[in-house]
């Protein structure tokens, strides 16, 4: 740690949409009330899973996880970019730049091998329904949740101190609202080649690799689904896909955006805009998905407030 705090000096300066004033003030609004949102759905949603019996299987397991990540991914980042665009301060300390990269990159990374631990699960689910109990037993879950996690910390210990112990030779603004891998390597004064092609083969294994697994599972999804004759049981069969389907296109696709595309263009306000896209929109956007579109979320909800309204009586 000592070497890390040597090698990062002063305060860094968070450029962020200092040049667009106006939008700031805008953005801050947005932030603000997306992140209240983000508080409010995923709390809900881990709290009606833990309490509720009938949601005591696989699928809410993960989807607990998976709230529980974005709960402490946007936590990690919102407080500061709100304090950075309501003021005219747009510092952050070194030590501060250190936590937020090394746990924003754990739970992004998490939530990128998350996303395909749960649609191994809809496999399971549509594809093997006989099977379904037998396979997605609590031990498979665990371990499969445990390697989302250890995947994600096992990332950012080994990309996040390899950044932090560049040398920077007193460069401190970073073109970005976050303490971010590609925006926190630019600013090293020696050699950053190498680091591009690890920052990539990380990628190519956290962010493609998930996701060509979640497209071949897709694909085998709908053969099964081809095969249906109850349209009662296809329109669940699609019903239960359907929402992770949509957080995998919000997530991946804007993540996919910013670590993918040519390192030329990432300093951009286009590469700022995707990043508050993945990181601020989309975990607002995961509850209101899985609760507005899933049956069983809505009728816990619907059970635990009926059961509050009775004990108040």
């Amino acid at each position: 740690m000592a070497t890390i705090n040597e090698s990062l000096g002063g305060n860094f300066i968070l450029v962020g949409f200092s040049d667009q004033p106006q939008l700031e003030k805008i953005l801050f609004v947005v932030v603000l009330i997306s992140y209240l949102l983000t508080l409010v759905g995923n709390t809900a949603i881990i709290l009606v899973s833990c309490l509720d019996p009938l949601l005591h299987t696989p699928m809410y397991y993960f989807l607990t996880n998976l709230s529980f990540v974005d709960l402490c991914f946007t936590t990690s980042i919102v407080p500061q970019l709100l304090w950075n665009l309501h003021g005219p301060s747009k510092t952050i300390t070194p030590i501060g730049c250190a936590i937020q990269l090394y746990i924003s990159l754990a739970l992004g990374s998490t939530e990128c091998v998350l996303l395909a631990v749960m649609v191994f699960d809809r496999y399971a689910a549509v594809c093997r329904p006989l099977h379904y109990a037998t396979v997605m037993h609590s031990r498979l879950c665990q371990s499969l949740a445990g390697m989302a996690w250890l995947s994600g910390v096992g990332n950012t210990l080994i990309q996040g101190t390899i950044t932090l112990r560049l040398p920077r030779c007193g460069n401190h603004r970073i073109y970005h609202f976050i303490c971010e891998v590609p925006a926190m390597i630019k600013l090293a004064c020696v050699d950053i080649h190498a680091n591009e092609v690890q920052l990539f083969m990380a990628s190519l294994v956290l962010l493609l690799l998930p996701l060509a697994l979640i497209l071949i599972s897709y694909a085998c999804i709908i053969q099964a689904v081809m095969r249906i004759r109850s349209a009662q049981a296809w329109r669940k069969a699609l019903g239960t896909c359907g929402s992770h389907l949509l957080v995998v296109s919000l997530f991946y696709g804007t993540v996919t955006a910013v670590y993918i595309q040519p390192n030329s263009s990432y300093a951009h306000s286009q590469g700022k805009f995707i990043t508050l896209l993945y990181t601020v929109v989309t975990p607002t956007f995961n509850p209101l998905i899985y609760t507005l579109r899933n049956k069983d979320v809505k009728g816990a909800l619907k059970r635990l407030v009926r059961k509050d309204q009775s004990t108040a009586e």
